[in-house]
């Protein structure tokens, strides 16, 4: 091969961010099921200025610790970790997934083989839901604005490439992360691919505390839009 060395997929650098706020209760988990995969390089946690023992729990369970001093919300938290690392492959995950957070090998590998740019996990559908009425408006806005049908447009679990990080403009600071992220993605020719994780984390049923959440997801994710119809 003329002395020149192959690169193989697993040399390349891939880095999980897991942006937190209170979840000293399961983070650990989460962090030990992704240390037991071979493919990532690096675990870093974004404590987003928690007050119970994320922090520490954290530390201890083995991953990199970027703190914040004032709660900024997850779109500066995953902006935090993507300033703290230099990977070639970004890994977002949820701190809740606990043990099967080891299913993020099945969106690590399309990027490392180069069949897509991003990746987005499409959980099973919960036990305990609301009626779909945030998950189909943020459809919608995404197949208006960004031209691409999704299953999973809420997903927080996805792999990209530096490519897709290059792209992508302000996340917000709220629910909206996903949605913003997948339309710039989409409007600057990346491919993004869906795939079927067995995965788990926390569930709002149709009580009251999940319709204020499912009612605070529609009004970030509505800013969203309104900023990226702006941008067109």
């Amino acid at each position: 091969m003329n002395g020149i060395p192959l690169i193989t997929r697993q040399q390349k650098k891939v880095a999980v961010l897991i942006p937190a706020w209170n979840e000293a209760d399961i983070v650990d988990r989460t962090i030990l099921a992704v240390r037991t995969l071979d493919l990532v390089t690096e675990i870093i946690v974004i404590d987003d200025c928690s007050t119970d023992e994320t922090y520490r729990i954290s530390l201890e369970s083995g991953a990199r610790v970027v703190r914040h001093r004032t709660n900024y919300g997850k779109g500066a938290a995953l902006y935090s970790g993507i300033l703290s690392t230099d990977a070639e492959i970004v890994v977002f995950l949820d701190a809740d997934m606990g043990e099967t957070a080891v299913e993020i090998e099945k969106l690590i590998s399309p990027v490392l083989e180069g069949r897509c740019d991003m990746t987005i996990g499409c959980l099973p559908r919960p036990l305990r839901g609301g009626f779909g009425l945030v998950k189909g408006f943020a459809r919608r806005g995404i197949r208006k604005l960004g031209g691409i049908e999704l299953n999973a447009p809420l997903s927080g679990q996805r792999a990209c490439n530096r490519r897709v990080l290059d792209v992508i403009g302000r996340l917000g600071n709220g629910y909206g992360v996903e949605v913003a992220m997948t339309i710039d993605a989409a409007r600057s020719g990346m491919r993004l691919l869906e795939v079927e994780v067995d995965m788990k984390n926390r569930e709002y049923g149709r009580n009251l505390r999940g319709f204020l959440h499912r009612g605070k997801q529609f009004l970030q994710i509505a800013r969203v839009l309104l900023s990226r119809a702006g941008d067109r």
